[in-house]
């Protein structure tokens, strides 16, 4: 099942104005990293979260959000949110903002823009 591209497109927009964020194909889906790190995604109809393993305790008990887990294992920091959970502006904005809250915690990745020859940094 391919992934919902309304959920993508919405997604888009609410991070279209933060600097740092780059999509990737992956899982099956899309990723929305922020300076190299995975933020959110999207797989089939869920919205996917990354909000660090402190506030996945918490929120993984808010209605239609669960802990992700895609192959059989968890992923222990990451949620998974059901349509009806994200479907309402304001409850996906909430989830974008778990999300970039938890990824500024996180060193930034070095990414192909960071490669530069030694000699010229």
């Amino acid at each position: 099942m391919p992934y919902d591209e309304t959920l993508a497109e919405r997604l888009r927009c609410q991070l279209t104005r933060k600097r740092g964020i780059e999509e990737k194909r992956m899982f099956g889906g899309i990723g929305f990293l922020w300076q190299g790190n995975m933020a959110l995604g999207v797989w089939r109809d869920w919205l996917i979260v990354r909000v660090g393993t402190t506030a996945a305790a918490d929120l993984q008990y808010v209605p239609h959000a669960k802990v992700m887990d895609l192959t059989g294992r968890p992923m222990r920091g990451w949620l998974m949110i059901a349509p009806a959970g994200w479907d309402a502006e304001n409850d996906l904005k909430t989830w974008v903002s778990h999300a970039m809250e938890f990824v500024k915690t996180i060193p930034r990745k070095s990414g192909p823009s960071d490669k530069r020859p030694k000699d010229a940094r």
